[in-house]
């Protein structure tokens, strides 16, 4: 099971992509792939869904259909900096001995486009 958020900036719904790979809409199950949907009970609703009695979305096309940002509904975003040693190493920096912390503004959140 694959979630996606689609439709205009600040209008996205919740969607899911089944495993024939057909675009379903998951409005009518839950408002949105955020908070509660996200928690283990969520999930668990979500998969015991037969995704083929939910409504198929038309086909994305280029212009057509747009996929947001794959959680709705931010409120912080916390980030860890050079936490794999390869991206260290493409830095030039030493490993760190502890993790780097920083945030980014909600608004760097984007989709795969």
């Amino acid at each position: 099971m694959k979630l996606l958020r689609i439709g205009p900036k600040g209008a996205e719904r919740p969607a899911l992509l089944d495993p024939a790979g057909i675009l379903r809409d998951l409005s009518g199950q839950v408002d949105d792939i955020a908070g509660a949907v996200l928690s283990d009970a969520g999930l668990a609703q979500l998969r015991a869904l037969d995704p083929a009695t939910l409504p198929v979305v038309p086909p994305i096309v280029p212009g057509g259909t747009r996929i947001g940002a794959c959680v709705g509904r931010i409120g912080k975003l916390c980030c860890v900096g050079l936490n794999y040693s390869d991206h260290a190493a493409e830095t030039g920096h030493p490993i760190p001995g502890e993790p780097i912390l920083f945030g980014k503004a909600v608004t760097s959140i984007s989709g795969p486009n």
